[in-house]
């Protein structure tokens, strides 16, 4: 019997396909997103120190076993940060901004988790029909969809919080050129914030209003300030706070700080699209690699097979 006969075979060699098939798909470059440190490294100037030359040699992380290593870190720390404490809700909660409140995320935590064990109950119903009843098989699905459901509502709550980020970067530029118009106009910080929080809308400008109804309430306009930009904990966002306070603190001009962080906020969009968009058309290789290229080959080859075939 050949060795493609044998089932052992075949499930081996199916399993070694697949395998590859996901190391591949996992090394393509927009699965392999550098990290800050990588990115700026190039633009450092690196000395090795008498603690790196004389130390003992690192082991090395390629290969198999460092791939496996990598991965079950990457998923340790993934695992890890979606235990959600209420110390981290809190401030991923707060990071959000609005109406959101631990009690609220809670409920739909439990809601989700419900929801994913009722699925899973339904899909166990269906199987133990098929295929009779099996307790084992019925408990695991339904703790997978608990799980599912968990993981789903976090996986929410950080998408609400990327784009809620992305919506205050966004409205950034155009509030600081309008602070920066309204203080060269003769205003103050104070009445230039509650002329834009008058004439505006949005993310940025709702943070602004809170910060602004905590100094009527007696807290200095910087520590409010201070407090939004460390709950947001954008570093453009961080940046305009400290310029803000340096101006009220020391008296400097603010007004072309404001523009040329407007200014840097929009070069930083303008190359984040330009590699999100190098991302997508490496990505879009996938499909013209697997579907489209196999039907341009069957369509070049297939008239030829035809005509070999009907060759006598």
């Amino acid at each position: 019997m050949s060795l493609l006969g044998e089932p052992l075979s075949i499930l081996a060699l199916g399993l070694f396909n697949g395998f590859a098939l996901c190391i591949f798909v996992l090394s393509l470059p927009p699965l392999r997103k550098p990290t800050l440190s990588s990115r700026i490294a190039p633009y450092l100037r690196d000395q090795e120190s008498l603690v790196d030359i004389y130390a003992p040699p690192t082991p090395r992380t390629e290969g198999f076993w460092g791939l496996v290593k990598s991965w079950l870190v990457s998923s340790t720390l993934w695992v890890t940060s979606r235990i959600t404490t209420d110390a981290t809700l809190r401030l991923r909660i707060d990071r959000l901004g609005g109406n959101a409140t631990i009690e609220r995320f809670r409920i739909n935590q439990v809601l989700s988790i419900l929801v994913g064990m009722i699925v899973a109950g339904g899909l166990a119903g269906a199987l133990s029909a098929q295929r009779g009843f099996s307790p084992i098989v019925t408990l695991v699905l339904v703790i997978s969809g608990g799980i599912a459901g968990h993981v789903v509502n976090d996986w929410r709550l950080s998408q609400a919080i990327a784009r809620h980020e992305s919506r205050v970067l966004a409205e950034f530029p155009t509030v600081a050129e309008l602070l920066a118009l309204s203080i060269t106009a003769g205003e103050g910080i104070v009445e230039a914030l509650e002329r834009v929080c008058r004439t505006c809308s949005g993310d940025l400008i709702d943070e602004l209003r809170a910060a602004l109804a905590a100094t009527r309430t007696g807290t200095p306009l910087v520590e409010a300030l201070d407090a939004m930009a460390t709950r947001i904990a954008i570093p453009e966002i961080v940046q305009f706070v400290d310029g803000l306070a340096v101006s009220m603190t020391r008296g400097t001009p603010l007004a072309e700080v404001l523009r040329s962080q407007a200014a840097d906020v929009r070069e930083q969009s303008r190359r984040r699209l330009l590699e999100l968009s190098g991302r997508k058309e490496i990505g879009m290789l996938v499909p013209v690699v697997v579907f489209v290229l196999p039907v341009t080959v069957i369509f070049a080859v297939f008239p030829s097979l035809t005509v070999l075939d009907l060759s006598p």
